[in-house]
């Protein structure tokens, strides 16, 4: 089993390596791919080094599986050259996400629409990810109308320049800018760029993946995504409504026996979800489940999870294991 990583040396990327080697992932080659300035340069993998090689090595050495998180032009580009070679792709960019003919996989919701036939399967957004974990159980036994989600994603969305940029200035220092106001001591409600709609692209990912993802273009989705100055994680408020009434003790029920999820949910010892205590695990945390007395039907809930695990690389390996498991590579 032949795998690359391409992005090797990026933020997800080093996730990526890192959750490959705790999930003691079925590997017998591992291919680190990088730009050309990190090719030669060594990556620690289980204790070995790993030589990094251009993209075009690596399509020569025929991996299985390509891990890809380089971005959207570099997936474009490259990705149906993988593909040529035999190699499954997935690709954690948004460069494939709304292609038709492209799967977009969460395995705890969808896994189960992927063939042999898939060549490239898309990631979807780190916001999206782990709110489509908690809806699939409530959807399946009540029936999901509308979804209004706020975000408060961590500044590790954005990448390293922007974890940077909110140290930098807790300590004062003048340095580059990740985004166009100070983060720290701020909130910015304003993550990927605006479109006419005034809604950001970001906004509109969750509205679009939620839909693919959950195959099902009836739920309505409204979104607010917001960049908040904090590492951990992404965490998300969401209300749901639903066709059918719902009683409170099965919802958590439901929550507890779903895969990947874990419910904290006891206000009364203060116990509910937060950004620090979801860091670098791979589960999707749910907390604050209390009913909308606003509206009939409706639930709200607090969901937390790791953006650059769950979000990103865990997602992406769970997809490959899945391949493997089903024999589809």
């Amino acid at each position: 089993m032949k795998v690359a990583v391409v992005g090797a040396t990026g933020l997800v990327g080093t996730v990526m390596l890192k959750v490959l080697e705790e999930r003691n992932f079925p590997l017998t080659e591992l291919i680190p791919v990088a730009s050309e300035k990190s090719v030669g340069k060594e990556i620690t993998f289980k204790g070995k080094k790993f030589p990094i090689v251009s993209m075009d090595t690596a399509i020569s050495m025929k991996p299985d599986i390509a891990l890809f998180s380089a971005g959207g032009n570099t997936s474009l580009e490259h990705a149906p050259r993988f593909k040529e070679a035999g190699t499954t792709v997935i690709d954690n960019s948004s460069a494939w996400r709304m292609d038709p003919s492209i799967k977009l996989i969460v395995p705890e919701v969808n896994a189960h629409e992927l063939s042999i036939e898939n060549k490239i399967i898309a990631n979807p957004n780190c916001s999206t990810i782990q709110m489509v974990v908690v809806l699939k159980p409530l959807h399946d036994k009540y029936k999901i109308k509308r979804v209004v989600v706020s975000t408060y994603q961590s500044v590790t969305g954005t990448g390293v320049k922007a974890v940077e940029q909110m140290m930098n200035e807790r300590k004062g220092i003048d340095g580059p800018k990740a985004y166009p106001y100070e983060i720290d001591l701020n909130v910015i409600p304003h993550i990927d760029s605006f479109t006419e709609s005034g809604y950001t692209k970001e906004e509109i990912k969750m509205i679009k993946e939620t839909n693919k993802i959950m195959s099902d273009d009836n739920i309505k989705v409204t979104a607010t995504t917001v960049r908040i100055p904090v590492m951990g994680g992404h965490s998300e408020s969401v209300n749901i409504e639903f066709e059918n009434d719902f009683d409170l003790a099965e919802v958590r029920s439901i929550l507890e026996k779903a895969p990947g999820i874990i419910v904290v949910d006891d206000v009364a010892n203060l116990k509910y979800p937060m950004p620090k205590d979801a860091h670098q695990k791979d589960e999707v945390f749910v907390g604050r489940i209390r009913r909308d007395d606003s509206a009939p039907k409706a639930l709200n809930l607090w969901i937390v999870a790791d953006n650059l695990r769950k979000g990103a690389a865990t997602n992406a390996v769970q997809i490959a294991e899945y391949l493997i498991q089903k024999e589809l590579v």
